[in-house]
């Protein structure tokens, strides 16, 4: 996680109450990652809230911002607003646990909680499954529509088949007993 350092919430100086901390999110950030993205030319800025307890701390991350799409009808380039909010507790114990969704556990001997996974999900979960530009108008969606290929209904699998002569003979046997 040494590539991510920069992405850390130190808490060990910090007084029990409210603190805020702001990151800028651009590409170098997505390319920390290596996975390939489906956006372009991100312009993000992740607010993270920290509210520090004696023995736990809340995390509230907000992530604002526009991405560059390519649409999937028209194959344009569009900005894509981003806009996220997640929660999460921290809790400390013997070792990093992050199998339960909402909270986290880390070693107690940690100083700094690292946000860049829950930014990176908070923003990739922001990205639309289809992805279809504001320019594309109503009219076209309905001209898209009208050409493309209904459901077609295929015949039944077994009217295709003849039946096989066997299958025939062993039936007659199964009726008569």
């Amino acid at each position: 996680m040494d590539k991510l350092r920069n992405y850390d919430v130190s808490f060990s100086g910090l007084k029990n109450g409210k603190h805020e901390f702001k990151f800028e999110i651009e590409k170098t950030f997505f390319q920390l990652f290596d996975t390939e993205q489906e956006f372009t030319n991100p312009k993000i800025v992740a607010d993270v809230f920290l509210e520090k307890h004696t023995t736990f701390l809340e995390f509230e991350i907000k992530v604002q911002g526009t991405v560059e799409l390519i649409c999937d009808l028209t194959n344009d380039e569009f900005d894509h607003p981003i806009e996220n909010e997640i929660r999460i507790l921290v809790n400390f114990g013997e070792e990093y646990d992050d199998s339960n969704e909402d909270v986290i556990t880390i070693p107690t001997s940690d100083h700094a909680f690292n946000v860049a996974q829950l930014v990176y999900e908070s923003v990739t979960l922001s990205i639309p499954m289809k992805k279809v530009s504001p320019n594309v108008s109503d009219e076209d969606l309905e001209i898209l529509n009208r050409f493309s290929p209904k459901d077609i209904e295929e015949p039944e699998e077994e009217e295709k088949q003849e039946s096989d002569p066997r299958w025939e003979a062993l039936k007659k046997l199964k009726d008569n007993n």
